[in-house]
């Protein structure tokens, strides 16, 4: 007999509208949506009804398996804490960002990110985790290591996205040197002197690496499939390299110039949820409100807060004109399942895999009730 459940009385959140009714499901997929009210199934009081949100750039498996410094957690633990927060934040089909490229910043070394992929790859085998779980490289293209941290994963096939991306100073996030000082001087508690080595380090390894291994990990990437993002563009000549090198999705671009200028080519803007929720970016950047308020913003990510991605969704449709809540919606479902090429997710639509969210709204706060990611619950 098939698995069916129905899901009534609720505000469902379609691509362009938002209807009261309800939505079967059947076998795992949406079998059904239709208006007004049906008998039985699960009533939803009116709480929205929203597709499954989709997770590009999330940094936040590293905290559970470092949550402090020189401490490491085990990592098939940290991965189902990880994922517990996910999937209760409402996201049900997540790109784990996982460091290529190890420069000072890193307190986790290469074959420890390879331990971190083999827990996720190991706990979707065994039916662990409550979301999809896939894989984004971050490779650091300045350091010298980052070809070597990139062969880790050679024919690995939850790879979906590689960013590249360079946080030397005087680069694309960091061209503010005053910034780049408060931010890593601090951190890693630096004197002035040693702050200066430092720098002058970072910034030959850049002239040095950055080139030649952008050209070879792009080459790589489009050999496999594998799609494509910039990191912190700030300039034309930024946006002209990704186009050249076959950049499908513009990260967290530093300025509204940057962020136009990829709109313009075709690749899909993305900014951090945190940056929407704090109304400005942490690193004194382009507020990504500011470019959903010019039309140049296509994607959120969570970034370091999983559950600033669906918090972001309500707000933008409560605060930018011209936004509705099936525009903000689209953000977090369909522009990155589109982005990366899940076809089959991220819409509520008959045919698609019933990922869907329980949503209710207290005090401008949306409250994730119930996850479902096809249509076994979840959350």
């Amino acid at each position: 007999m098939s698995a069916e459940l129905t899901l009534n009385n609720a505000k469902i959140v379609l691509e362009n509208e938002v209807i009261s009714g309800s939505v079967m499901i059947r076998d795992g997929k949406i079998a059904d949506i239709s208006e007004g009210s049906v008998a039985g199934g699960e009533d939803f009081e009116g709480d929205f009804l929203i597709p499954g949100l989709i997770e590009l750039h999330t940094d936040h498996l590293e905290g559970h398996y470092l949550p402090r410094p020189r401490v490491r957690w085990n990592p098939i633990a940290a991965v189902l804490a990880h994922d517990g927060q996910i999937a209760t934040s409402g996201i049900t089909t997540v790109l784990d960002a996982l460091r290529v490229g190890l420069d000072e910043d890193a307190d986790i070394t290469a074959t420890e990110t390879r331990k971190l992929a083999d827990a996720i790859e190991n706990s979707v085998k065994e039916g662990r985790l409550r979301a999809d779980h896939y894989f984004h490289l971050r490779c650091e293209v300045s350091v010298p290591d980052c070809l070597e941290g990139f062969a880790h994963f050679d024919n690995d096939s939850r790879v979906r996205l590689a960013s590249l991306m360079d946080h030397a100073p005087g680069q694309r996030q960091f061209v503010n040197l005053e910034t780049y000082t408060y931010y890593y001087q601090r951190k890693l508690k630096l004197s002035d002197q040693e702050f200066n080595a430092f720098c002058e380090k970072r910034i030959a390894e850049s002239a040095r690496n950055s080139a030649p291994q952008r050209k070879a990990i792009s080459d790589l990437c489009r050999e496999r499939g594998i799609v494509l993002a910039s990191h912190d563009d700030a300039t034309l000549a930024h946006v002209d390299e990704a186009v050249e090198q076959g950049i499908h999705v513009a990260e967290f671009p530093t300025t509204l110039e940057a962020a136009a200028a990829s709109k313009q080519a075709g690749l899909s803007v993305l900014m951090g949820a945190p940056n929407v929720v704090r109304g400005g970016s942490h690193s004194g950047n382009v507020s990504a409100r500011e470019l959903a308020e010019h039309g140049y913003l296509d994607i959120l990510s969570s970034d370091y807060i999983p559950f600033s991605l669906i918090q972001s969704t309500f707000f933008l449709s409560e605060a930018v004109d011209g936004i509705t809540l099936p525009d903000a919606v689209r953000l977090v479902t369909k522009n990155p399942a589109q982005a990366v090429g899940f076809d089959d997710r991220g819409v509520i639509e008959v045919g698609k895999r019933a990922d869907l969210v329980r949503v209710r709204v207290d005090e401008h706060i949306p409250v994730v009730r119930t996850v479902w990611r096809e249509g076994r619950r979840v959350v």
